[in-house]
């Protein structure tokens, strides 16, 4: 058994639910500390967090990732335990197999060899793991960042282990993620006795045209990189539950999916243009999870996409697609930010799971990308 195969089982062990960490990052800080990385714990409300960095030198290569999973669903529906590893027909089962426990392990091994091989080597390298991006993300790695752009810290290139590759390890690269913008929309009107048309003002009947222009809209065409922006309704809800009342206000729950060919603000404009336009008296509040991030091609995609075909045997692809990541979050401290790790088929699932066959070439990767931009 492969060392990063044994250190992702361990990590797997931990049930590290959002945002509990379970000491997943006390395997990790132990094991960094003997390589001589300084430190820093940075615990944000219940989070835990860390930075470590070993050298003083540019240029600053990062491995960023994150030790809390997702709950695990109905634990009858698994194989096995979900916070027991185990190895059936080559594949490693247990909750964070794929997201990303594995990765994370795969970056420890990878800087072990790495440094074993070059102890002398130029720049620095440096991981910043966080315990809150399943969840509302709100005191991890974004605190972190926070707290190294405030003291004036910056990073040359970062690699976030999230799981990117579809059919086969090593087909995709993710080079940027869409931002996501979110819309709480209420639509008044006037409640009233459903029998009395003339005394009441429907607002789900006033806000459909409006719904319709803006499902109807074309946001942006896209780019080289990107889709076009995508606008859809996630929740309506109006009503008292009587089938005989007008109801007085509509809430509509809405998201952008959106690229860099727009901002937060060219999207709020419009939003707010046609809302205007077919008269609605409404309040919209606003909430940014996170603008869109985009690394062209590059030292770092050209390094890891050498480092791929040299482990894996295959050319990746670039692509944005996808939700968020906490890349959006480096990408302020960060020219270029890339993300790479295993299949995403069965993260969040039931009986999620990585070939074991495919963890060790995901730590030669890792390794090779290292020598690359690092010279040696």
């Amino acid at each position: 058994m492969s060392d990063t195969l044994q250190l992702a089982k361990s990590l797997i062990a931990r049930r590290s639910l959002t945002p509990d960490d379970a000491g997943c990052q006390d395997i990790l800080i132990e094991r960094l500390e003997k390589l001589g990385f300084n430190i820093e714990r940075m615990r944000f409300g219940n989070v835990d967090n860390f930075w470590a960095r070993r050298g003083t030198a540019s240029p600053v290569i990062v491995f960023a990732g994150h030790t809390d999973v997702v709950p695990t669903g109905p634990v009858d529906g698994w194989f096995s335990p979900p916070f027991e590893p185990a190895i059936r027909d080559g594949m490693l089962y247990g909750r964070g197999a794929a997201d990303m426990k594995t990765s994370i392990a795969a970056f420890i091994t990878a800087i072990e060899d790495f440094l074993a091989r070059h102890p002398r080597h130029d720049g620095s390298i440096a991981l910043l793991i966080t315990s809150d991006e399943e969840g509302v993300a709100v005191d991890g790695t974004v605190r972190v960042v926070d707290a190294l752009k405030k003291r004036g810290e910056t990073i040359d290139h970062c690699i976030v282990g999230e799981p990117t590759s579809n059919k086969r390890v090593g087909d995709t690269i993710k080079n940027g993620r869409r931002g996501s913008l979110s819309g709480t929309l209420t639509v008044k009107g006037v409640q009233g006795h459903i029998a009395y048309p003339h005394l009441v003002k429907n607002p789900i009947h006033m806000a459909a045209p409006a719904i319709a222009e803006l499902a109807a809209t074309t946001w942006d065409n896209g780019n080289e990189y990107f889709p076009p922006t995508s606008w859809q309704i996630s929740n309506i809800n109006g009503g008292t539950g009587a089938a005989n009342v007008v109801p007085g206000t509509v809430e509509i729950l809405f998201n952008f999916r959106f690229s860099t060919a727009s901002t937060e603000q060219e999207l709020k404009d419009k939003v707010h243009a046609i809302l205007d336009r077919h008269g609605l008296d409404y309040d919209l509040q606003w909430e940014l999870s996170g603008n869109p991030y985009l690394t062209a091609k590059g030292s770092l995609v050209a390094a890891i996409s050498r480092a791929i075909e040299q482990s894996y045997g295959i050319t990746p692809e670039l692509s944005t697609s996808g939700g968020t990541s906490d890349g959006r979050f480096i990408a302020g401290i960060c020219p270029q930010v890339i993300e790479f790790g295993p299949l995403n088929a069965t993260i969040h699932k039931l009986n999620e799971c990585v070939a074991v066959a495919d963890i060790e070439p995901l730590k030669l990767t890792y390794r090779r990308t290292l020598e690359i931009l690092l010279n040696v």
